[in-house]
């Protein structure tokens, strides 16, 4: 039986992490732009990845991933840095600090649930990122990879036609010239 203090402080990590995880909701509510999108899977590919070898003993694979993508992780940092100064302004690196904890803890809590599976399915995922050939295989990867992710990543929708929006109000605002007779 747990003491009451060992309940409270149970409680309170739970409370923070719940409003550590409202938090991060909050500052992802706007929609991504498609390359915030993409920064945003590639961030959470490479905290499954971590997640993955420290769970599961695989440094040296995960180490090589990261020598060998080492531009485009850098990139998609710089991706969801500019997301979240655009939509947390003053509170940005606390916010993209938030959900780089917020994923971690997701993707270990997991880890967590899974057991023993976990690691006979997310090791291979480390293998096939090796054999991943440059930044857009990585991409493309990164977008369809079934990995836990702290927010919703939602894409915004494409802008409108801006084309037809004019042809539209050119139609709408031309009148009709009278006639001239000679």
């Amino acid at each position: 039986m747990r003491s009451l203090s060992s309940v409270s402080r149970h409680a309170a990590l739970i409370l923070a992490a719940t409003m550590l995880t409202a938090n991060v909701a909050q500052a992802a509510d706007p929609c991504l732009k498609p390359t915030e999108k993409t920064a945003f899977n590639i961030v959470a590919l490479r905290s499954q990845l971590m997640v993955t070898a420290v769970t599961c003993q695989a440094h040296e694979l995960y180490n090589s991933f990261v020598a060998r993508f080492r531009p485009d992780l850098m990139g998609s940092e710089k991706g969801i840095n500019g997301y979240f100064s655009r939509t947390a302004g003053g509170r940005a690196q606390q916010a993209h600090d938030d959900y780089i904890t917020s994923l971690a803890n997701t993707q270990s809590e997991d880890g967590l649930q899974r057991g023993t599976d976990f690691c006979g399915k997310r090791v291979p995922m480390l293998t096939e990122v090796l054999a991943l050939s440059d930044s857009k295989s990585l991409s493309d990867y990164a977008n369809g990879a079934e990995v836990m992710n702290a927010i919703a990543v939602t894409e915004c929708p494409p802008p409108a036609d801006k084309k037809a929006k004019t042809s539209v109000k050119t139609a709408s605002t031309t009148t009709a010239k009278p006639a001239t007779t000679k």
